[in-house]
């Protein structure tokens, strides 16, 4: 009897053994899904080498021991767009999706991904979003199988304004953003925000323009000019800030400070340039010269490309995963995604939690200011000679908000 369970006991541990070490080696196939034409195709372009990159640099090492590999497909920035190359990702094998750019084709995934599971058991596909940041996404809109891994567009500018509210400069404010749901939210927050925060300051001026149409930003920027305003506020982001930032070099607008959530992105460092020094500012949940693993990896990533790995929360995405796959000893996606479902890892920017109340990341924010690079802060954004230098840390339950989301888990 004594020999029979010892026998029991034995096997079961070479079960638990086996399990664990389930996915060493699989190939984890993650589709890409974001644009690659028009005017935001050099962001595009830009977020799919960083995760190319970062796959093959998690491939050498990771928790799990899985093999990451990358399929990536232009969405055009367009949300029907996205649903086909959704299809067209699963179709090759893919149940794991990342996207970040416009919170239109974000919510086209959240759709099609919820539609899919609930009729495909068995089938289910993860959305990891690393940027798009509409509020409503871990809200109204909230997915189980939905999980963000940047700072929604509500917890920034609670950075922002709270960075603002000391800033006694700051008297008239003017707003302009892209008229989709991104910018329309950084506008209402910040309206919000500045009147409980500092009820004296002025908003001059509120904007909304198109998505990635506008080529010339000169009539806004007049407008700015005409308002007497001292500060902006933009959400923009891409071609949008960068012939925004631009225009107003052009126009000789250096008295005014413009605070971004964006100011990294691909153009926008080279729009800035040396006129921009001392007065852009960007709120984001790193910078250039952080140290550490995600500083090594960037000047790789330069020394390849010879481009900016601003991207950081693709990092996430696959310390995330690859931990939660280590955790659930197995890479499907229902189980890994109960074990994300609250989870708490370690990423580059420190100790960082997915909120089990709506998959919105709780992590720090870093308030910086674009200035002349060297000193502890050596590393350039574009060749510029200039970086984004972190001026205030916030602790994450600073930018924290809450939450009206009704989770609706799988049984």
């Amino acid at each position: 009897m004594k020999f029979a369970m010892r026998l029991v006991a034995a096997s079961a541990l070479c079960m638990v053994t086996g399990a664990a070490m389930a996915q060493k080696g699989e190939t984890v196939k993650i589709a890409w899904l974001d644009p690659l034409s028009g005017l935001m195709a050099a962001v595009g372009t830009n977020q799919l080498k960083t995760y190319q990159f970062l796959a093959e640099e998690f491939n050498k090492k990771n928790a799990a021991g899985v093999k990451f590999e990358i399929i990536g497909i232009d969405n055009k920035l367009s949300p029907q767009e996205t649903t086909s190359a959704l299809r067209s990702a699963m179709d090759q094998g893919a149940r794991y999706v990342v996207q970040g750019n416009g919170s239109g084709p974000a919510l086209a995934i959240i759709d099609a991904v919820e539609k899919h599971n609930e009729r495909n058991p068995g089938k289910e596909v993860v959305y990891l979003n690393y940027a798009a940041v509409d509020p409503d996404l871990t809200n109204s809109k909230c997915s189980y199988w939905h999980f963000r891994l940047d700072a929604d567009t509500s917890m920034k500018m609670e950075a922002i304004t709270t960075f603002m509210k000391d800033q006694k400069d700051v008297q008239k404010v003017y707003l302009i953003n892209q008229n989709y749901s991104h910018g329309q939210q950084v506008s209402k927050y910040a309206k919000e925000n500045l009147k409980r925060k500092r009820p004296d300051i002025q908003i001059v001026g509120d904007d909304l323009h198109p998505l990635a149409q506008v080529r010339d930003f000169s009539p806004y920027v007049a407008k700015i000019k005409q308002s007497g305003a001292d500060t902006v506020i933009t959400g923009n982001w891409g071609s949008d800030l960068s012939l925004l930032i631009k225009a107003a070099n052009d126009a000789g607008l250096n008295n005014v400070k413009f605070y971004t959530y964006y100011g990294t992105v691909s153009g926008t460092p080279t729009a800035m340039g040396a006129s921009a020094a001392g007065r852009v500012y960007q709120i984001g949940y790193g910078h250039y010269n952080m140290g550490g693993d995600i500083e090594r990896l960037g000047k790789d990533f330069k020394k390849r490309f010879n481009d900016d790995l601003y991207t950081s929360a693709a990092y996430h995405a696959y310390a995330m995963l690859s931990e939660a796959f280590a955790r659930a000893k197995t890479t499907d996606p229902k189980k890994v995604a109960a074990v994300m479902d609250g989870m708490k890892f370690k990423s580059f920017n420190g100790d960082v939690e997915m909120r089990k109340t709506d998959h919105q990341m709780q992590q720090g924010l870093y308030m910086s200011v674009w200035q002349k690079a060297g000193g502890k802060y050596p590393i350039d954004a574009e060749n510029t000679g200039y970086t984004f230098v972190p001026v205030k840390y916030y602790e994450p339950y600073v930018a924290s908000t809450p939450t009206s989301c009704q989770m609706k888990r799988p049984a």
